[in-house]
């Protein structure tokens, strides 16, 4: 299975594909890309639109993902913040859609916990567990690309328990 997980923000979009390998005994995780969208303070709203949706749908069809996971909307105390939120989040499932693959929505503390075990884990845990569950090294090109990563190994963990789930039915 190959998630595109995405992370989105007014100002910064993150990006991680994740495929899971399953073997004989095991199943793998393994990092395919992860980057950022980063969108320009002086352009206008529809423009930063239009480049997050631009740059989600050629993103989507170099990887070929089968689902696409974002993160669910938290609730914010400035209304104006999270609408513009809303804004990205509707184009990036305008952008999956494009490409008609389905998504699949997480909370954050959904995602954290299947990550690390625990919803109220910091920012540093989760890079942390993104880190090691990808065998990955170097340091992430940013924070949104990390968050990305989790939501797509969040989806893989959820799919692999409902898959066990059916099973043993």
């Amino acid at each position: 299975m190959r998630v595109f997980g995405i992370d989105c923000g007014t100002e910064f979009t993150g990006y991680g594909v994740v495929e899971s390998c399953l073997g004989s005994k095991s199943s793998s995780l393994i990092r395919i890309a992860a980057g950022t969208i980063r969108l320009s303070k002086k352009e206008k709203t529809p423009q930063r639109l239009a480049q997050v949706y631009a740059e989600l749908t050629a993103l989507i069809a170099l990887h070929q993902p089968e689902v696409v996971a974002i993160e669910d909307v938290f609730f914010s105390a400035n209304a104006k913040s999270a609408l513009k939120l809303g804004q990205v989040r509707g184009v990036a499932m305008l952008a999956a859609a494009s490409c008609s693959l389905p998504v699949a929505e997480y909370a954050p503390l959904s995602v954290k916990s299947s990550v690390v075990g625990h919803g109220l884990a910091a920012k540093e845990q989760v890079q942390f567990m993104v880190k090691r569950l990808l065998n990955i090294e170097n340091a992430f090109d940013s924070a949104d690309a990390a968050d990305a990563l989790a939501i797509a190994i969040c989806h893989i963990h959820t799919a692999q328990t409902l898959e066990l789930q059916g099973a043993a039915r």
